[in-house]
């Protein structure tokens, strides 16, 4: 199961699951308040390990999870809570920890769009520039959270903003997951960082971890050919 991160949805994953899938079964899912999913009054990772679960149980259990970034929180404390639906863990470029920055100015950016006057994705691109949103991949990939039929985001904004300390945290759960895992970061990031090795080795003693060279955060669009290799890589030995 592949669990997207903040502001993204499963179709972010589609090159990734269909390589991946060539392998195994692949299902990848829409975190609730994004994509296809519920919207939802609250955005807890315990909300979002729940939800998970029901996904899992009414699939079969145990399942392997790969989540990334907000996703990869939710299958942390999916594992930690319930360790018997997970049989093997990837995290992809985040940690068990609590962050002082904010995602808070991209929702404000989003905002800032006029969705009256987005004919094309081109034209919320551009306005997504005027609103300070620099990098040209965060534009796209916010873009792709944009229903231009219905000219709305498939993101419910509200509720991630007024959850965002909660989505910035990560809960305090006792106990540790017994079960392969697996750390993938890029080494450009700064989300995984070397004092957050210790914490992460008592949560998750079997924690592996392996760096992508040349990708920042968004390791599985920057490099994808890498990150599936390494990903396949790792499942077939912990086989």
């Amino acid at each position: 199961m592949v669990v997207h991160g903040l502001y993204g949805s499963a179709r972010n994953w589609g090159v990734v699951c269909r390589k991946l899938s060539q392998a195994r079964g692949v299902v990848a899912v829409d975190n609730r308040n994004h994509g296809e999913s519920d919207w939802r009054e609250t955005h807890s990772y315990f909300d979002l390990a729940q939800d998970l679960a029901h996904e899992i149980e009414a699939i079969g259990a145990p399942m392997d999870i790969l989540g990334h970034s907000m996703g990869g929180k939710a299958a942390m404390t999916l594992a930690l809570t319930r360790p018997e639906l997970v049989r093997r863990l990837i995290v992809a470029d985040i940690a068990p920890v609590t962050y002082t920055h904010s995602q808070l100015p991209f929702i404000h950016a989003m905002r800032q769009v006029d969705l009256s006057a987005v004919e094309k994705r081109s034209d919320a691109l551009s306005q997504l520039e005027a609103a300070g949103v620099e990098d040209p991949t965060l534009r796209s990939f916010f873009t792709q959270s944009l229903d231009l039929k219905a000219k709305r985001w498939r993101l419910n904004l509200d509720t991630l903003e007024a959850e965002m300390p909660k989505i910035m945290s990560f809960p305090e759960i006792s106990g540790s997951f017994e079960g392969p895992t697996l750390f993938l970061t890029g080494a450009n990031s700064d989300y995984v960082l070397p004092e957050h090795r210790p914490q992460i080795k008592a949560t998750f003693p079997k924690a592996r971890f392996v760096k992508i060279a040349g990708a920042g955060h968004w390791l599985h669009a920057e490099k994808p050919a890498e990150f599936i290799t390494t990903v396949d890589t790792w499942l077939a030995r912990t086989e």
